[in-house]
């Protein structure tokens, strides 16, 4: 069943005709074979990826035309925050944008316009998302995951990677990987994957890695203990950052005791979450989680 996409998700990317686009428009199309348009406004009539895709001058042309609703992001950050918006106004229902350093005060303008339509917006800033054996939105490696049971929410894409490995050398698949993106303002939090995942009856326990900074891993942590039923293996990256300093992402700052790694990792902890210490100790927890 898998979450957010699967085989029959009909994938168009925005800025398809760019060298970063038509690059990763390929390997999802080689891998779920469902890419079925491209984006880029002035070049609609052309096709891409050796003849293989239509582009379209809009989004709403792609959704009318060829029944787009998943749309892929690969817009220069200029230009990024209004072609999330476009695909939300065209009535795309997933929206998963790669690209990086858009700026935060677009990026409030563009959360609160997606959320006024019936769009889910994933990113900006991340891996995108991946349904082994069925659909890779994004640029996660497809090849590094197999089809399973256990769901991947993650806010750094090297760590979603690591989580993936980790998990496959015990033998377990992954239903869906979702990776975030770890910038201030994001379009899906942690909670709200964690309410998919438990919905899902294909997903029978979920890894969920964090970072320091923010909140988002505290109100997803007291929202398990809550509501889920399912077993949830986290980890939180930066354990070592000292106050105040950006580790990586945008969101990765410690402003206060409250967004420390240590404080993320007792407070989850209290909430039935079982806390690794490190990637490496994923696979075999998860493992063990389920046995």
């Amino acid at each position: 069943m898998a979450i957010l996409v699967d085989k029959d998700s009909r994938i168009i990317v925005q800025g398809i005709t760019g060298a970063e686009g038509s690059f990763h428009a390929e390997q999802c199309l080689a891998y779920g074979d469902n890419v079925v348009g491209g984006v880029t406004p002035g070049k609609g009539g052309q096709t891409a990826l050796e003849g293989k895709v239509p582009v379209f001058d809009s989004c709403a042309e792609a959704r009318e035309q060829v029944g787009a609703n998943v749309s892929l992001i690969f817009v220069p950050p200029p230009f990024a925050a209004d072609a999330i918006m476009e695909a939300a106004a065209a009535g795309i229902e997933l929206i998963v944008c790669i690209t990086e350093g858009i700026p935060v005060a677009q990026m409030v303008e563009v959360k609160s316009f997606v959320e006024q339509t019936g769009s889910r917006f994933i990113g900006p800033n991340c891996p995108g998302v991946l349904t082994p054996g069925a659909a890779k939105v994004g640029i996660m490696p497809g090849f590094i995951a197999k089809e399973g049971r256990v769901g991947v929410i993650s806010k750094s894409g090297t760590l979603t990677y690591e989580a993936v490995d980790q998990l496959v050398r015990e033998g377990l698949g992954q239903s869906t990987c979702v990776g975030i993106g770890g910038d201030p303002i994001i379009g899906t939090t942690m909670k709200e994957l964690l309410a998919l995942f438990e919905a899902d009856s294909e997903t029978d326990a979920i890894v969920m890695i964090g970072e320091i900074g923010g909140s988002m891993e505290i109100e997803a942590a007291k929202y398990a203990k809550e509501n889920l039923t399912k077993p949830v293996i986290g980890f939180i990256a930066g354990q070592t950052a000292p106050p105040g300093r950006r580790m990586g992402h945008a969101g990765a700052i410690v402003s206060g005791v409250d967004e420390s790694a240590a404080a993320k990792k007792e407070m989850m902890a209290q909430c039935g979450i079982v806390v690794v210490e490190s990637p490496a100790d994923i696979g075999k927890t998860v493992k063990r989680a389920l046995s």
